[in-house]
């Protein structure tokens, strides 16, 4: 199916630029032929982006004339995830998980945090129009709760006191490093690495008693090899 592309007017004060009528197009191909719909989620994405963040009633009718779809469908998916604005958001959205790993490692203190420091409750936006404050459900870095999402980045390994230093460093318009905020990389321990080449050794076994057979991680011999190559 060709994607049919709507003049500014035909769908309210929206319509894709050149560029991400290209690129919505092109996430049409990846599905069969009147199909079109199973592009909806990426074609909700660009308009987002394009449209400072949020998803106007304008941008959900006109990814719905787009793929051919009722409205109201289209406006089902905005509004189920949570990864879509349907309404404005200021340019830094922070996203504090509040599920269980989370919560247990003191997510409530990161919310608050933002409170006091923004000065804003959930679902508000800062006057100035910089920030947003909600909670979401699960991010997917359990491992190195408590999380945050701001924009795109996850900023983990956090305490109120990181957050409040990087909620500053925003306002006062510096970049701010994703990912964890101890010096942690990626989910390894928070002691640090552990290879299977720093397991203790195991004592001997007394005179007289079995040798206990292999723990999970210790090398295994293959046992003697006959001379086709194959285990005896």
């Amino acid at each position: 199916m060709k994607v049919t592309s709507y003049r500014a007017g035909e769908a309210g004060d929206f319509a894709f630029t050149e560029d991400n009528a290209k690129r919505a197009a092109a996430a049409v191909t990846h599905y069969p032929e009147g199909r079109q719909a199973s592009a909806v989620m990426a074609l909700l994405d660009l308009a987002q982006r394009q449209n400072d963040g949020w998803l106007s009633p304008e941008a959900i009718e006109y990814v719905a004339n787009t793929l051919e779809m009722a409205p109201i469908r289209v406006y089902e998916v905005a509004s189920f995830y949570s990864m879509y604005n349907t309404k404005p958001v200021g340019r830094h959205l922070v996203q504090v998980c509040r599920t269980t790993p989370c919560w247990l490692r003191g997510a409530a203190g990161l919310t608050d945090t933002c409170r006091d420091q923004l000065g804003i409750g959930l679902g508000e936006t800062t006057g100035d129009g910089q920030f947003t404050l909600v909670e979401v459900e699960c991010l997917g870095a359990c491992a190195n709760a408590p999380v945050v999402q701001i924009g795109d980045d996850y900023y983990e390994d956090l305490s109120p006191e990181r957050l409040s230093a990087l909620l500053g460093d925003l306002k006062a318009g510096k970049e701010i490093a994703a990912g964890s905020q101890t010096g942690r990389q990626s989910s390894m321990p928070d002691g640090g690495a552990v290879t299977l080449t720093e397991l203790p050794e195991r004592a001997p076994a007394e005179p007289g008693r079995a040798v206990p057979g292999p723990e999970f991680g210790d090398p295994v011999s293959p046992g003697p090899v006959s001379p086709s190559g194959e285990g005896a």
